[in-house]
C-alpha cells in the first residue's frame, strides 16, 4: 500500500465534538468509531498530518428553533444570525476546548505548533501538527488583554467572527443566493485587534467575515490575507464564498484560500446535501488556481463542521480526493503544493520560520 500524500488542512471542528461529549473523548480521538470525520486512525489512513483546530463557541439554541440544516438543503434561504456572545460566556467554553487540545497533546500523538519549525518537527516525528485557531474572537475582550493570554497559550490564528457579530465586526449570514456585502465593517475594537494580531504575528482568517470587514483587514493588515475555508462565489453564489474581486486582493497580498468541502458551498445550486463525484470540487479548485495562482491555494476541509461530499466521506477518504486531482490533470508538484506546501509557505510569510 502506497504512503498517502501528506495533507495539512485549513480548518476542522474536532474540538467541538470533544466539547459535546467529553466523557468519550479518549475513544473519539484514539479509536475509529465511525462517527464524524476525524479521529487518529482515520487521519493516519488518509495522510492528514495536521491543520488548524478551531475553538468555536456554540450559540445557545432554543427548543423551538427551526431546523437550519433542513432549510439549507432547500435554497433559496437566508438564515437569521444568532445574537452576539459576550466574553464572560465564551471564556469557559474556550478554556474547555483548549484543554481538550492540550489533553490530545499529552496522549503523545499530537503537537500544538507555534512556528513552522514546530510543524515540520511534528510531521517528521509522526505527530499531528495542530495550530490553535479561534473561529470567532468571543473569548477576547475589547481591551485585548486576553489576546495576549491566549497567544501565550499557543493561539496563532484567529478569525474575528464566526458569522454572528462580535465586538470586533460582522460576519455574513448563511444565505443563498447572496453576495458577501451584508453589513458594516470592523468596529474600532476590531481594527485594534488587527493591529495587535499583526504585532503578535497571529494569522488573521477572513472566512465568515462580510465584505466590508474583509476590506478593512485588507487595508490595515501587513500580513498575507488568508481565508482558511472558503470557496469561489463565481461557481457557487453563497454569502460564505469569495468573489473574484476578493480573490484578487488575496492574490496581491501573497495570501491563500483553503478549499472548503461543505457541500452547500461547492454545489452550484447551493443545496447542502452530499453529492457523488468530484466535479464541484474540481471546478472550485480550477477557479481558485486560475485567480490566485498555484502557490496560493490549499485545502480547508471543515471536517466535523459540515456536510461533505459522499465520495470523500471523512479524513480516510483524502487519498480518493488526491487521485481525483491526478485524474483531472494535476501533476504531483501541484498536488503537493495544494496538500501541504502552500500552507507551510504562507505561514512562514505570516509568522516567520
Amino acid at each position: 500500500m502506497s504512503t498517502p500524500v501528506p495533507v495539512f488542512d485549513g480548518h476542522n471542528d474536532f474540538l467541538l465534538r470533544l466539547l459535546r461529549d467529553p466523557a468519550r473523548r479518549e475513544a473519539t480521538w484514539l479509536t475509529e468509531t465511525g462517527e464524524g470525520h476525524l479521529d487518529l486512525p482515520r487521519m493516519r489512513a488518509g495522510g492528514f498530518v495536521g491543520g488548524f483546530f478551531a475553538v468555536y463557541i456554540p450559540s445557545p439554541q432554543a427548543h423551538d428553533d427551526p431546523d437550519f440544516d433542513a432549510i439549507m438543503r432547500n435554497p433559496p434561504f437566508s438564515l437569521p444570525l444568532p445574537d452576539l456572545i459576550g466574553q464572560a460566556e465564551a471564556l469557559p467554553v474556550a478554556m474547555a476546548m483548549v484543554g481538550h487540545l492540550m489533553w490530545m497533546e499529552r496522549t503523545g500523538h499530537l503537537a500544538i505548533c507555534r512556528s513552522v519549525a514546530d510543524i515540520r518537527a511534528a510531521m517528521a516525528a509522526g505527530k499531528i501538527a495542530a495550530i490553535l485557531h479561534f473561529e470567532g474572537a468571543e473569548p477576547i475582550g475589547a481591551d485585548l488583554d486576553a489576546l495576549h493570554v491566549w497567544h501565550a497559550m499557543g493561539l496563532r490564528s484567529l478569525g474575528p467572527v464566526w458569522s454572528r457579530p462580535t465586538v470586533f465586526g460582522h460576519g455574513v449570514p448563511f444565505a443563498f443566493p447572496s453576495g458577501p456585502d451584508t453589513g458594516e465593517g470592523l468596529t474600532p475594537a476590531g481594527k485594534a485587534l488587527v493591529r495587535e494580531c499583526n504585532a503578535l504575528r497571529i494569522m488573521l482568517d477572513l472566512s465568515h467575515l462580510n465584505e466590508k470587514g474583509f476590506d478593512d483587514i485588507a487595508a490595515l493588515s501587513d500580513a498575507p490575507l488568508v481565508a482558511t475555508h472558503s470557496n469561489a462565489h463565481a461557481i457557487t453564489p453563497s454569502s460564505r464564498n469569495l468573489t473574484d474581486r476578493q480573490l484578487a486582493v488575496i492574490r496581491e497580498s501573497d495570501g491563500l484560500v483553503g478549499l472548503n468541502y461543505a457541500s452547500g458551498f461547492l454545489r452550484a445550486d447551493g443545496i447542502g446535501d452530499p453529492f457523488e463525484g468530484w466535479e464541484p470540487i474540481l471546478r472550485h479548485l480550477d477557479h481558485l488556481i486560475a485567480h490566485l495562482g498555484e502557490d496560493r491555494v490549499g485545502l480547508g476541509s471543515d471536517f466535523d463542521g459540515a456536510t461533505i461530499p459522499a465520495d470523500l466521506g471523512d479524513a480516510a477518504g483524502l487519498p480518493r480526493l488526491i487521485d481525483a486531482l491526478r485524474q483531472n490533470g494535476y501533476g504531483e508538484e501541484l498536488i503537493a503544493k495544494l496538500a501541504h506546501r502552500n500552507w507551510l509557505a504562507v505561514l512562514e510569510r505570516t509568522w516567520g520560520a
